[in-house]
């Protein structure tokens, strides 16, 4: 993997190694994951040694086993922030998401992992919380009670409209699609929109 700029002061990433996925993850979340295939365990190993991140994209076609799967162009670059070898022999992993990115070119190396030249996407502005939308942070507020690791770690940042925003969209029970249209739109207040008519029409909301 390596980093580079281009004359526009674009970040570019060559050969970021991606773990396809039937989740999503924004900036700023969290995420746990169960690895044994011996492809992502390879790459987990290179990472954690490398002090690197890697690539998660939500899977359009295929599975998260077997032969490498078809994904979506926009995903997000993670650390890994939570690292165990778990006794049922599993490699236990927690990673943060750190920043969108656009999918330039995607390959398939032998053992079927992915890897993609990737254009890191500029960061969402913090904006203050439209009081119209408090009744959905007192929902996202219930969810996260519920919540364990690694989401009881996360900073909470309740007054900002992009934070409540990427954390509704992780955890509310939308289509996996839906979920990929909100990580897709870069406009904070969008998607605040479209997730208020969402949790309305979930009955999250009071008219």
């Amino acid at each position: 993997m390596k980093d580079s700029i281009n004359d526009n002061n674009i970040s570019i990433i060559k050969a970021l190694p991606l773990f396809p996925l039937k989740s999503i993850l924004f900036p700023d979340g969290a995420l746990s994951l169960k690895v044994f295939e011996p492809r992502y365990l390879d790459m987990l190993t290179k990472c954690e040694k490398n002090g690197t991140g890697f690539g998660i994209c939500l899977i359009s076609d295929g599975s998260e086993v077997g032969a490498a799967p078809e994904i979506y162009p926009v995903g997000t670059f993670v650390q890994i922030t939570f690292w165990e070898h778990r006794k049922d022999g599993l490699l236990g992993i927690s990673v943060k998401g750190e920043q969108k990115f656009n999918v330039l070119n995607k390959s398939v190396l032998k053992n079927q992992l992915s890897v993609a030249d990737i254009q890191l996407i500029q960061h969402e502005k913090e904006s203050l919380l439209p009081e119209q939308y408090q009744e959905m942070v007192n929902v996202l507020k219930k969810i996260f009670a519920a919540l364990q690791h690694p989401y009881i770690t996360l900073p909470k940042k309740y007054d900002d409209a992009t934070w409540v925003g990427s954390r509704l969209s992780e955890l509310l029970p939308l289509s996996m699609f839906k979920k990929q249209q909100l990580l897709e739109l870069n406009e904070p207040m969008g998607r605040l929109a479209m997730l208020y008519d969402e949790m309305l029409n979930l009955g999250m909301l009071s008219e």
